[in-house]
């Protein structure tokens, strides 16, 4: 299992961070640390594969934490920073930063971007596919197939397809859906999920019952109980 090290002052962040990427298939193991100097002294005292790192942090600041990994390690690292200089973006990278995300960010895209380069960091790409009678959906090339015919599917529906798949028979409230899909800083409907869930049912076709709505709740994937 990969390990990665969050460097985030702002509890309320790390909680969030935290719980989005345990709640994932196959997630790395998160290590926090809230300020500089404790960041210093994991990197020191132990190897990570990837590091996320606050810029503005007590005691030391983020550069200075990518300066001591860089003596260290060639690990990806991210920045996620409220600040949005450009002087601050090409210092970053100038230390050896891999990504720059501005506060606030996606989730989805976040833990897409760190999958992606823990890939590439340990040079392969995995071959995985999640199955259901009738539906794959391949997680190296991102295709749908229904019958053994490609469909295209938006953003949202093809991440909501994938939670369901993920989660066979287990019960994703809307709330969970709306922040693990449309993330932390969404404020709209949660109605916005039944939509999406409605156009994806119409693009599973035949297999739209494997969709099972939870009354008041949210959804459940029931594709081994509804099989045609």
């Amino acid at each position: 299992m990969y390990t990665i090290l969050l460097v985030e002052d702002e509890p309320g962040m790390r909680t969030i961070i935290c719980d989005y990427f345990a709640a994932q298939t196959d997630a790395p193991a998160v290590v926090c640390a809230e300020d500089g100097h404790a960041a210093l002294a994991l990197v020191a005292a132990q190897d990570f594969d990837l590091a996320l790192l606050d810029i503005m942090l007590p005691e030391a600041d983020g550069f200075a934490v990518c300066r001591a990994i860089r003596r260290k390690s060639d690990m990806p690292v991210i920045f996620l920073t409220a600040r949005r200089a450009e002087e601050d973006k090409l210092q970053g990278y100038g230390l050896g930063a891999d990504d720059y995300m501005e506060k606030p960010f996606s989730l989805p895209v976040l833990y897409a971007k760190v999958q992606a380069l823990l890939r590439r960091a340990k040079g392969y790409v995995r071959d995985a596919a999640l199955h259901a009678p009738g539906v794959t959906l391949d997680l190296r090339t991102g295709l749908v197939t229904v019958d053994g015919r490609e469909i295209d599917l938006p953003p949202k529906e093809f991440a909501l397809l994938r939670l369901l798949m993920e989660n066979p028979d287990g019960l994703l409230p809307r709330e969970t859906l709306l922040t693990r899909v449309w993330g932390w800083d969404y404020d709209g409907s949660d109605r916005v999920v039944d939509n999406r869930i409605k156009n994806l049912r119409r693009a599973l076709g035949p297999y739209a019952g494997y969709i099972r709505t939870v009354f008041k709740t949210g959804y459940r994937w029931e594709a081994e109980r509804h099989e045609n």
